[in-house]
């Protein structure tokens, strides 16, 4: 029941998705609601989102291809699917915010080796080749050697790029709420929170009731998304504390504008209430990892307060004004402090995600990612 409303919502995602690409495509950015000062909107917080659950699911991949974690034998297939869908719905989104989609072969071509942001993109390249490399040899067993060698490489990659997103938002020293050492550092653990969420999600919902092994894969998982997650709400307190006591007057905007502006209830109501603590109280129960479905469920709550998360990143930094005369000194449409995403950005979004969501019952339907059965 479960997969056919999901294969029902992501064609109607897709759909909503044509819409919003024939807009871009034809329009540009012209039906956007970021402009000249908001320069970075929605798709840019999806893209870190994704990215992060791509860098975490490999990490997780590597349990079952490098560790040998008995417990997780069987699941590396599954977490480098979802690995290569959560990418590609991240550098999707990451593409249509560019200025001219076209000109994406100049970072390779004429890419400077300083720039971050051309190290990202050259990373996620070799990450994403890596990935499917990794993901084919998995189904040829006499190729484990290779693949090992392959998943062990990937580690090292994949903290880096997990850790360069934080890089390319702290180096930007205009940004008081950005640049902070501890942004490069958080990172890391984000990603490994959404690997560990997004493998909760697809295991709990989807895993084969059958497996003897599943309540305590999802034991496991749930414990390391508590600690995960206590470990982000430290980051958080730390950050937050830190920019108040400071007292940098655009730092502490920033900050108020989150807790307390205009995106109040994605903070508190998203991010703290359904994505922080409803899992932290859930997963604290006895005998939870006996109920698949639940923990399944919870593990979407913590992806949707990891995505509002990065969208509490990126928005308000760039809602306050560097000079106050800023606000009144020009008057266009464009030249505005106040976003939120405009209709369009929302439908090409819904879009790759019913094409990322298609793209794993797909392939869980019709590939063997993970053990049925009597295989476990």
């Amino acid at each position: 029941m479960l997969k056919r409303l999901l294969y029902v919502a992501s064609t109607v995602a897709i759909v909503a998705g044509l819409w919003g690409l024939s807009e871009r495509l034809m329009f540009g950015h012209e039906s956007a609601a970021y402009g000249s000062y908001v320069v970075w909107g929605f798709w840019v917080a999806m893209y870190l989102f994704f990215v992060g659950i791509a860098a975490g699911a490999f990490i997780v991949a590597t349990l079952d291809y490098v560790f040998n974690v008995a417990l997780f034998k069987g699941t590396g297939r599954l977490a480098l699917y979802l690995t290569l869908i959560t990418l590609g719905a991240g550098l999707l989104h990451i593409w249509f915010d560019l200025g001219h989609l076209e000109r994406i072969w100049k970072v390779y071509l004429q890419g400077s080796a300083n720039s971050v942001m051309a190290q990202i993109v050259w990373g996620y390249t070799t990450f994403g080749l890596l990935s499917l490399i990794a993901l084919i040899l998995t189904f040829r067993p006499a190729q484990a050697k290779w693949l090992k060698v392959l998943m062990a490489i990937g580690i090292p990659l994949a903290i880096f790029l997990s850790g360069a997103v934080g890089a390319l938002m702290g180096v930007q020293a205009a940004r008081a709420f950005w640049h902070v050492g501890l942004f490069p550092v958080q990172f890391p653990f984000f990603a490994l929170a959404s690997g560990a969420a997004v493998m909760m999600g697809a295991l709990g919902l989807f895993g084969d009731p059958k497996d003897a092994r599943l309540p305590q894969q999802l034991w496991v998982l749930a414990v390391a998304s508590i600690a995960l997650q206590i470990i982000k709400l430290y980051f958080l307190w730390a950050d937050f504390s830190q920019s108040l006591y400071g007292g940098v007057p655009q730092n502490v905007a920033a900050v108020n504008e989150v807790m307390f502006g205009q995106y109040w209830w994605g903070f508190w109501i998203l991010q703290i209430g359904i994505g922080s603590l409803l899992p932290l109280i859930v997963l604290l129960l006895p005998g939870m990892a006996r109920r698949p479905q639940m923990v399944g469920w919870i593990g979407v709550c913590l992806l949707i307060g990891f995505a509002v998360a990065r969208a509490n990143i990126v928005f308000p930094a760039l809602t306050v004004p560097e000079l106050d005369a800023l606000i009144s000194a020009f008057q266009d449409s464009r030249l505005q402090f106040a976003y939120f995403p405009s209709v369009m950005e929302w439908a090409l979004s819904a879009g790759i995600i019913g094409l990322a969501t298609a793209a794993f019952l797909v392939g869980y339907d019709r590939l063997p990612l993970a053990p049925r059965g009597s295989e476990a």
